[in-house]
């Protein structure tokens, strides 16, 4: 009899490892909380290993990648305190080339292929009693709660994972401050006297805005700020939040990203972390994506850890078929390296994204602007470079 797996989350890491259950021949069921699947979504860099993973998953032919084509006139742009553009690096620009994506955009080829997995909207676990043999769970929709057994329960619930606090422990244990705000969202239209698929920065000493040009959609933006008082950032509007915050920056990038906001149908407001744990499973309980090690925004890295994650535990499920807690436990010997060396690597990152002080802000300008001859020099990605290959065959 084929086993069962219960996957708590909808998003890319659940979907990742529902996929990766189903071709190691398990019975992968979904439970969300939210009414329906969610679509949209703010810019993501797929980097190498997500990409590698979305062809071990089987979802390549169905992903769309954004990546705008340099031949075509996109450029990345950093605006100085007095206003004035410059070429610079951006996100795109990392080692590894990432693909530009949308989050709905990875859901979208996810949700492709878990046509056939029974998906159950609306309904979240309250209790979880590991036995002998299986997983109790206890669930509940609409008020009715219902007890269903499984062989295996795997958390892909996010940071503030439902399942990580029913079974190892409160948010407080495993989150780790980081001291900074973030806001993205969607824009309707570029920004004024901008190409439309030009990227613009804005990075300041505590306080930094991004604009994530794409090749067929409208940007994505990105609102970030460092604050000792995490708490406070939730009280009153968040609008009005972020207009005090980022007062004194008299831009016309600012002003347009800000008023976009009051526009913008949906938002991600949230206090940055990551997740640390030493353990990332207990019994037939396991945790996946930001639910086990919440590499942040910063990072860049959460998609492609996410479908790594989903990826990897196919593969030793299947390499251990008969033996879940040695699965488990190669699936996590396997995995950590990487993640470990992310999300140690964030906080440098972090410094690119939003300097901590004006000193750091100078030297990430001279840092990038030495980074930037040297590529300079460099014979330049062509429309039919690595970038554009980035997911071949993919892009449609």
């Amino acid at each position: 009899m084929r086993k069962r797996a219960l996957v708590v989350g909808l998003g890319i890491a659940g979907m990742s490892a529902a996929i990766g259950l189903r071709r190691a021949g398990w019975t992968p069921v979904i439970v969300e909380r939210a009414p329906e699947r969610r679509t949209g979504g703010y810019f993501v860099g797929l980097f190498p290993e997500g990409r590698q993973a979305a062809v071990d998953l089987g979802i390549a032919d169905h992903l769309h990648t954004r990546n705008p084509e340099r031949a075509t006139g996109a450029n990345s742009w950093s605006v100085d305190r007095r206003g004035r553009r410059r070429p610079a690096l951006g996100f795109l620009d990392q080692p590894g080339e990432p693909a530009a994506v949308l989050r709905g955009d990875i859901e979208a080829a996810l949700w492709q292929s878990v046509t056939g997995v029974e998906v159950r909207f609306g309904t979240t676990p309250v209790e979880i009693t590991e036995g002998p043999a299986e997983a109790e769970v206890l669930l509940e929709k609409a008020g009715a709660r219902y007890r269903e057994s499984f062989d295996l329960v795997v958390g892909a619930d996010g940071m503030r994972s439902s399942v990580r606090r029913l079974v190892f422990g409160p948010d407080e244990d495993y989150l780790t401050t980081w001291n900074a705000m973030i806001c993205a969202f969607q824009l309707k239209e570029q920004v004024p006297s901008y190409e439309a698929s030009d990227s613009i920065i804005i990075a300041r000493a505590k306080r930094a805005v991004w604009v994530f040009g794409l090749a067929d959609h409208a940007p994505t933006a990105l609102l970030t700020y460092r604050t000792t008082d995490i708490q406070e950032q939730f009280s009153g509007s968040r609008i009005d939040r972020l207009r005090s915050v980022f007062s004194g920056m008299d831009d016309p990038v600012v002003r347009h990203v800000l008023d976009s906001l009051e526009d913008a149908p949906d938002h991600l407001f949230d206090s940055v972390h990551q997740v640390r744990m030493s353990r990332w499973s207990k019994g037939r309980v396991v945790l996946v994506g930001d639910a086990a090690w919440c590499m942040n925004l910063y990072s860049g890295m959460g998609a492609t850890s996410s479908l790594r994650g989903g990826a990897a535990l196919s593969a030793a499920l299947r390499e251990h078929p008969d033996d879940l807690a040695t699965a488990l436990d190669a699936w996590e010997a396997r995995l950590r390296p990487f993640i470990t060396k992310h999300q140690r690597t964030a906080r440098l990152k972090q410094q690119m994204f939003v300097p901590s002080s004006r000193r750091a802000e100078a030297l990430r300008s001279v840092l990038l602007g030495l980074v930037r001859r040297i590529r300079g020099r460099r014979p330049a990605t062509g429309a039919g470079g690595p970038r554009a290959r980035a997911m071949s065959g993919t892009s449609r």
